[in-house]
């Protein structure tokens, strides 16, 4: 038994996955072991071409395990990320311990974070992490300073005065930050919920009358990507895999939830999906809620492995215009069984392997210039 809600509340932990839908980008991935992925760039600070060459020399420079750079891309659909290809195979650009970048048209020192480019998805995700949850029990200042140690991978923005602060870097990593202040509130409210039940109930004693509920457990609950029931787990994907896994492995899917004896339901925010799994009533097993729950896993990493999304942007055109675009994609999809096209207002996002994405967006570039053709006779 499955089911999805839109969320329409907003969240503590908001995270919106960003990645490159430009030809260029797509283009690297031919060339995934040359290519890293930079990101806390400062954005803003200096124009565009200018930011390129101060990355350009950096990455040259022989202190910094740089080598001859073939390619930037930058700026990308994702602020504060370039994408760099080396014109060898460059693994010791990613084994310095600290970027700084450091140029005198900067005002200041910027610290940067490198990973490899991967044939995935999940290029770069860009998280919005608010803390002011967790301000009762700790001082955020130490706690962000704690998390940057623990989470080297990860690139994190300024703390602002409301406790949010912006955090950028590799999906995984994303995830496992998540993981761990969810773990950390859910933590922090089991002793709330004791202390004031020991109050609740010398009240109770006393009055005879039944507490209300807290609505600080149900804003928690609803905001953070992790189950506060005891019999409960989740999973979280990126939207792009979870819609990819229904629509070519929904079979699979269901099968192994009904073998482990499973029911599930789904709450999609934006660009991270929450799968909530719950084990049938009739037949309660951790062991087995944990056996569907690293199933759902290994589907979703066999999919991110592989998949890429390419976005066709569609800013600035006409209804007949993002008309014939989109009679082009669905043309072309027929060619392409296994290539999901998701059509929104402004783009659409097509997702498939990375040879498939590149020949389906060359098709539908071809079928577009041949409808314009045909309009101007």
């Amino acid at each position: 038994m499955t089911g999805t809600k839109d969320r329409q509340n907003s969240t503590a932990v908001t995270c919106t996955v960003h990645v490159s839908h430009s030809s260029q980008a797509t283009a690297q991935a031919a060339k995934p072991q040359r290519t890293i992925v930079v990101y806390g760039i400062p954005d803003g600070l200096l124009e565009d071409d200018i930011m390129t060459d101060i990355l350009m020399i950096h990455f040259q420079k022989a202190k910094n395990k740089g080598g001859d750079v073939e390619d930037i891309v930058y700026p990308t659909p994702t602020k504060g990320v370039a994408y760099i290809t080396f014109e060898d195979r460059q693994e010791n650009v990613l084994a310095k311990a600290e970027h700084h970048l450091q140029d005198k048209r900067l005002p200041v020192d910027c610290p940067l974070k490198v990973s490899l480019y991967g044939e995935s998805v999940f290029i770069c995700v860009s998280c919005l992490l608010d803390l002011s949850i967790l301000r009762e029990k700790n001082t955020l200042e130490d706690l962000v300073e704690d998390l940057r140690k623990n989470f080297t991978a990860l690139s994190f923005g300024t703390l602002h005065s409301n406790g949010q602060i912006t955090v950028q870097g590799p999906f995984s990593s994303i995830h496992s930050l998540q993981n761990k202040l969810a773990l950390k509130v859910h933590n922090s409210l089991s002793k709330s919920d004791v202390k004031s039940g020991r109050k609740e109930s010398k009240a109770d004693h006393r009055s005879n009358t039944k507490p209300a509920k807290s609505d600080l457990s149900l804003e928690v609950s609803n905001n953070f990507v992790q189950s506060t029931k005891k019999e409960g787990l989740i999973v979280a994907l990126d939207t792009d895999i979870y819609l990819y896994m229904k629509t070519f492995k929904e079979k699979m899917y269901q099968k192994s939830l009904e073998k482990c004896g499973v029911n599930s339901y789904e709450v999609r925010d934006g660009e991270i999906t929450t799968i909530y799994l719950d084990n049938d009533p009739s037949n309660p097993s951790l062991g087995q809620l944990e056996l569907a729950k690293s199933m759902v896993e290994y589907m979703a990493a066999d999919l991110q492995s592989c998949l890429r999304k390419e976005r066709l942007s569609l800013e600035g055109f006409s209804r007949v215009e993002k008309h014939k675009h989109e009679q082009a994609c669905e043309n072309v999809n027929s060619q392409y069984p296994h290539v999901l096209v998701l059509p929104y207002s402004t783009y659409i996002d097509i997702i498939g392997t990375s040879s498939d994405i590149y020949e389906f967006t060359q098709q539908v570039n071809k079928m577009v210039r041949h409808f314009q053709k045909d309009s101007w006779r």
